[in-house]
């Protein structure tokens, strides 16, 4: 492996460097898919897109904490705090299907900021927390460990919001 290999494989890995903030780098990396998803329906991007280009973010970031999670673990130690793929992976995850509503509808804009906001909150409480059984997912080996919780508190802060969305409507 090279210098530049190393470099963009550490690129990947930290989301851009996002995993290289002094504080809270999985906060920081969990901000990404959040701003992607409010640009894109701010911008009038239809819910099908929205939902598109998370599914690709998802995808790309998990291929990444799997396909070369293993040699960052390897470097920096089991799931290091700045390999935030995981996390950009996981509020993806909690992104996708939620119900943005289009503008230029009355109120959409601020329904869509506090959606956001939830899903946002709901998953780094989650993937902070880790209650049973997600936090048990990191035992699997390589770039799984890395990866695995995140999508799981993905799954569950989705579930949960969705089902308080339906709730309140």
């Amino acid at each position: 492996m090279n210098r530049a290999s190393d470099r963009w494989r550490a690129t990947l890995l930290t989301a851009g460097g996002l995993g290289r903030s002094p504080v809270a780098p999985g906060t920081a990396g969990s901000i990404l898919p959040v701003v992607v998803a409010i640009g894109l329906v701010l911008i009038g991007a239809g819910q099908g897109v929205v939902d598109l280009v998370l599914i690709v973010l998802a995808v790309l970031a998990s291929i990444a904490c799997v396909a070369i999670g293993r040699d960052a673990e390897g470097a920096w130690g089991k799931d290091p705090g700045c390999v935030v793929a995981d996390e950009v992976a996981g509020q993806a995850v909690t992104l996708v299907l939620l119900p943005w509503r289009a503008l230029p509808e009355h109120g959409a804009i601020s329904s869509n900021l506090l959606l956001a906001g939830a899903a946002f909150l709901l998953f780094r409480l989650l993937d902070v927390i880790k209650p049973p059984p997600l936090g048990s997912l990191q035992r699997l080996p390589h770039g799984w460990g890395i990866l695995a919780d995140a999508l799981a508190a993905g799954v569950v802060a989705w579930s949960l919001l969705t089902v308080g969305s339906r709730l309140l409507a």
